[in-house]
């Protein structure tokens, strides 16, 4: 499914604008992406761009506390939002002709948080923060594994090492200092990308999009987009795991096998083969961990392996097996073990890829059916590889690894000197 070629152009401070004109899709999807996000915090305050993200909606200069959701809602749409690693990004779905609504609601708040940022509504926010971190995190069994295994891939002081949810006791500490510092150096226009989907014609997007956001100043930083920054911010090499192995006995249903691996970064052939070898480690197949631990040996209750691509450091390749309460962990990690070191070991036919492919072929294509994932996408593909047409190339450059290439990264990439390992034990009730 093509992206419908794509019309780039930057405006003159900084913003780039792209636009993929679509006739039959009667509805405007727009995607703000800030090229900012956990790995870009100061020390002592992780968790500040996810709190951003929720004091984007608190009011700007001609909007109230609320406003903006209400107003796109009032329209016939949608909105939201999401924070991670490498970026925030702003996502609204709307009727055609409320597009301008939306690109001014967006540049008043880029040009204009601050005048309605209060000691109030941070408090606010933090509070709601905390509460989500509670929700999905602490309060949840193995909640807080994913974050741990993050932790122990990178060393202490590595921008990637915290999740963007941050720690409660650096929310605690943000000051309203802080936020006008942060946001006076990331959320401008220079460190932002604006895509629009739709039956939109691009010059009159381009002609709205110097109209509500040409005036907006840059952050005057000299700070270069990601494209041109890729794995500078952060070795995007792997060099192996922080800390190897770590055991937790929390009250769980049962144990647990989690691992992280580190890969190389997004967009390189490296990259693409170690995803190759997740999928076919991850899926349903029989030849998949499913089919050895849950329908063979009947160790298991689910078994999934994924890969989280990043740009700008290792990219993380991510297992996780939830067993029943009495298994055996050991049992289950040679389990796991003998699973990669068959595909390591000339277990990668064709036959075998053909159906990894498949399966990476129909998620690309399900996400570019949307035209909310297809404007998030253009975004990415602009903030990464600074080419947002890369979106009609993406599918082929992960399709036309070989198996020999994917064999190889199962070897070299997801062996168990090259990983951090987070196993749970069931807490035993008290007598």
């Amino acid at each position: 499914m093509p992206v419908l070629s794509p019309v780039r152009h930057t405006l003159s401070n900084g913003l780039r604008v792209v636009v993929s004109q679509d006739p039959t899709v009667p509805v405007a999807a727009i995607c703000l992406w800030y090229e900012v996000g956990s790995c870009d915090e100061p020390r002592g305050r992780t968790g500040l761009a996810h709190l951003f993200e929720h004091l984007m909606f608190q009011g700007s200069t001609h909007v109230p506390a609320g406003g903006h959701t209400a107003a796109v809602e009032d329209a016939g749409g949608h909105t939201n939002a999401a924070t991670g690693f490498e970026r925030t990004a702003f996502h609204s779905l709307v009727p055609v002709g409320q597009l301008e609504l939306v690109l001014w609601l967006e540049a008043d708040r880029m040009g204009g948080l601050l005048d309605a940022l209060t000691a109030e509504s941070l408090a606010t926010q933090r509070d709601v923060v905390l509460n989500e971190r509670r929700e999905r995190y602490d309060n949840v069994p193995y909640g807080t594994g994913w974050e741990q295994l993050v932790a122990m891939s990178f060393p202490a002081g590595h921008p990637f090492r915290a999740m963007p949810a941050g720690s409660p006791e650096d929310l605690r500490a943000v000051t309203l200092d802080d936020c006008r510092a942060f946001f006076r150096r990331h959320y401008t226009p220079d460190r932002a990308i604006l895509s629009v989907v739709g039956d939109v014609a691009p010059e009159e997007v381009m002609d709205l999009a110097e109209r509500h956001f040409g005036h907006i100043p840059p952050s005057g930083t000299g700070h270069a987009p990601t494209a041109t920054r890729t794995r500078t911010l952060a070795p995007g090499a792997p060099t192996g795991p922080a800390e190897a192995r770590r055991h937790v006995v929390e009250p769980v249903p049962g144990p647990a096998f989690m691992a992280a691996y580190q890969l190389p970064a997004y967009g390189t052939p490296g990259c693409a083969a170690a995803d190759l070898a997740l999928t076919l480690l991850g899926g349903m197949s029989s030849r998949g961990l499913h089919d050895r631990l849950v329908r063979r040996d009947q160790l298991a209750h689910t078994a999934r392996a994924s890969l989280m691509p990043l740009a700008q450091a290792p990219s993380l390749g991510q297992l996780n097996v939830r067993a029943p309460a009495g298994a055996d962990l050991a049992e289950v990690e040679r389990a796991v073990d003998e699973e990669i070191g068959r595909l390591a070991d000339g277990g990668v036919t064709e036959d075998a890829l053909e159906g990894a492919r498949a399966q990476i072929r129909r998620d690309w294509h399900d996400r570019l059916a949307h035209p909310a994932g297809r404007a998030d996408e253009l975004c990415a593909q602009e903030a990464y590889f600074g080419d947002a047409s890369r979106c009609d190339r993406h599918l082929a450059s992960v399709l036309d690894v070989g198996a020999a290439e994917v064999g190889a990264a199962a070897a070299d990439l997801l062996g168990p000197g090259r990983r951090a390992v987070l196993t749970y034990e069931p807490a035993r009730a008290p007598a």
